[in-house]
């Protein structure tokens, strides 16, 4: 009877997770949607724009003059990764796609001599890097546990931060790594460079477009001048969403494989319990007729 009474806790404990995993991809599915929304909406500016500062940074010819986000240090010895992940788990394997993409990064990096560091954006991603690569190359880390939903505020403060630093000349080249969000059940992990600045290439759309018969007013590089430091935060701010809303994804669908797990498991105990306890009754109808047929 003692295992029967296990098995009946164990299929209450079960059912009770049960309850929460359903809950939890609810609140996951109605978050999911304004969170997708939010990351579409920012796609056409932050893409716009990139291509626009791209496009004239292959106009003009890099001098003593030219702003450094564009011109950079002169160096691509040090690399500087800002990691953007999530502050929460429960959510299959979104962090860890995001983190080995770094690695894999910052691998091929260190391979061909540069220095590599580390600037941390949600706290899941710090104690990975910081197993295979030690603390002392991460350098700096925004939290966002506070933050429920990203503000362009909360990308102005990380790019203000990250352009501090490469103006004090702590690196020369920073990637920033989040997961672009496809579909609730596909975010891809995406590494790009955002500074210095990469000119549009000569077959780019972007540059036959920008360059079509237009004259800046201002010149080209008062212009980046404005524009750049711009660039950075929305490059950031649009990272924060598409990561929200594949973090959302994400969590659904681990939640939802969870539910269903729950759901097997709950069935295959509830078998063994019927099972144990068919035959615990037989035994006991058998004892009563034994028992019986002895008097």
């Amino acid at each position: 009877m003692a295992s029967l009474k296990a098995l009946k806790i164990r299929i209450g404990s079960v059912k009770s997770t049960q309850k929460i995993t359903k809950a939890m991809k609810m609140v996951a599915a109605a978050k999911l949607r304004r969170a997708q929304s939010n990351a579409e909406q920012g796609r056409p500016y932050s893409q716009r724009l990139s291509d626009v500062v791209s496009s004239l940074a292959s106009r003009i010819t890099v001098g003593p003059q030219s702003p450094r986000l564009i011109a950079g240090t002169g160096s691509d010895q040090r690399h500087l990764i800002v990691v953007a992940a999530s502050d929460r788990g429960l959510a299959g394997a979104f962090n860890t796609n995001i983190v080995r993409a770094v690695r894999r990064t910052a691998d091929e990096l260190i391979a061909q001599g540069k220095d590599v560091r580390f600037f941390i954006v949600g706290r899941k991603s710090r104690p990975v890097l910081t197993r295979f690569f030690g603390a002392d190359r991460i350098v700096g880390q925004y939290d966002t546990s506070e933050m429920k939903n990203p503000a362009y505020s909360d990308a102005q403060a990380i790019a203000a931060e990250i352009t501090r630093r490469f103006e004090a000349g702590e690196f020369d080249v920073a990637h920033l790594a989040y997961s672009n969000f496809k579909s609730v059940l596909a975010q891809e992990p995406t590494i790009d460079q955002i500074i210095p600045v990469k000119p549009a290439a000569a077959n780019d759309g972007a540059t036959s477009v920008a360059s079509a018969a237009v004259e800046y007013e201002p010149d080209e590089e008062e212009i980046l001048a404005a524009l750049l430091p711009r660039n950075v935060a929305i490059q950031i701010y649009r990272a924060l969403l598409e990561n929200q809303a594949g973090f959302y994804g994400s969590q659904m669908t681990a939640m939802d494989n969870a539910t269903r797990n729950a759901g097997d498991m709950i069935n295959r105990l509830s078998i063994q319990y019927n099972r144990q306890r068919q035959a615990a009754i037989t035994t006991e109808l058998v004892e009563i007729i034994s028992g019986a047929e002895a008097l």
